[in-house]
């Protein structure tokens, strides 16, 4: 009986124990009474969508903290794999106007992890004390810092032999939504940065603001336990990337039109899904730049105003992928759904027979 009553309480302690790793850094202020700052970093040439807009847009919503969208360079910040954004400041501007740095600062996958700018604010901005968060492959920023050696670290699922190969001295790890290592917290693929930002949430604001927050969003859940992974193409998701791509005649350029107050989380969820298909452009449309939300400069795309409107419908941004991956089973087919949940690292049940009873229906 001892012997059961010994392991049981080991068995607690070590639950209890996880459970305190995957915990995000809580909020200390440096100076009594200072309101968090949190800065979200891109790389202008080309920086990830949703890695970019989802957390700066549920930290701003949430209200908790004062949140900067950066770019390394002046100019347009481009979003890969669409829209046009114009940051707050540059990285020079914020070390210059917030010389004790970040409390928290979000590094989403770019095109270029190894540029040289980049990675030194990233440095930096650690080197005086922030919590580095690398979503999706930002985190092979973070290792080009030099920040993840010797700790666990994930990113998405495409990227693991080529970080295994470059960084041997991370320990990379899988099957997690988001890893927790002191100060440093990096993410799995894209759709990750919903969960991981509603952690953020919590560490900074409590627990009671996050699950206001995640029910606004249409979030119950933002542990880092991940119930499935879409962690690989495969022959089917080769062909259909393949096969949507030489099919020209069947490639669709669909509009968005850019309007003040718009919801930056799930537009970038809808668009991030969308122009992943291999046979679907998306525009963003408008006769000049608007005003997101949360505060941030929309660029358009184009002013042409005879675009077909993007389907879909405006849904809380938990249900954004699940609806857009359904219309895309409606309007191709099944394998290019799971083309793009696999490009998003979204793990969710095969759902031909709920699409299939919506065969019948309309959509634009």
């Amino acid at each position: 009986m001892r012997i059961l009553l010994l392991t049981a309480l080991l068995l607690f302690q070590a639950i209890v124990a996880r459970a305190e790793d995957e915990r995000m850094p809580s909020f200390h202020p440096r100076v009594e009474g200072a309101r968090p700052l949190v800065a979200v970093v891109g790389e202008n040439r080309m920086t990830e969508l949703v890695d970019f807009l989802v957390p700066y847009g549920v930290l701003n919503r949430a209200g908790i903290a004062e949140v900067m969208a950066l770019s390394t360079d002046e100019g347009p910040l481009n979003l890969m794999p669409a829209l046009r954004v114009r940051a707050q400041m540059t990285t020079a501007e914020f070390a210059r106007r917030y010389p004790q740095g970040a409390d928290y600062l979000i590094v989403p996958a770019v095109h270029d992890s190894g540029d040289s700018g980049l990675v030194q604010f990233v440095a930096t901005q650690a080197a005086k004390g922030a919590v580095i968060v690398g979503i999706c492959d930002g985190a092979k920023v973070l290792a080009q810092a030099g920040l993840l050696d010797g700790r666990q670290a994930t990113a998405h699922w495409y990227s693991r032999r080529q970080r295994e190969r470059d960084f041997p001295a991370v320990r990379w790890q899988n099957g997690r939504r988001y890893v927790v290592d002191g100060k440093r917290v990096t993410s799995s693929g894209v759709s990750a940065a919903l969960p991981v930002s509603l952690a953020l949430v919590e560490a900074i604001g409590g627990r009671a603001r996050a699950e206001a927050l995640g029910s606004e969003l249409g979030i119950d859940d933002w542990s880092p336990r991940l119930d499935g992974q879409a962690s690989s193409l495969g022959f089917d998701g080769y062909l259909a990337a393949a096969t949507n791509t030489l099919a020209l005649w069947r490639h669709e350029t669909f509009g968005v039109p850019l309007q003040a107050g718009i919801d930056e989380i799930a537009l970038a969820l809808r668009i991030d899904a969308w122009a992943r298909s291999y046979r679907t452009d998306v525009l963003t449309t408008g006769a000049a730049p608007v005003i997101s939300r949360a505060g941030l400069e929309l660029l358009p795309d184009s002013a042409a105003t005879d675009l077909s409107p993007l389907p879909g419908r405006a849904l809380p941004a938990g249900e954004t992928l699940d609806e857009a991956l359904d219309l895309l089973t409606t309007r191709y087919n099944q394998e290019t759904a799971k083309l793009v949940a696999a490009q998003l690292e979204y793990p969710r049940p095969d759902r031909r027979a709920a699409t299939d009873s919506r065969k019948t229906m309309d959509y634009p």
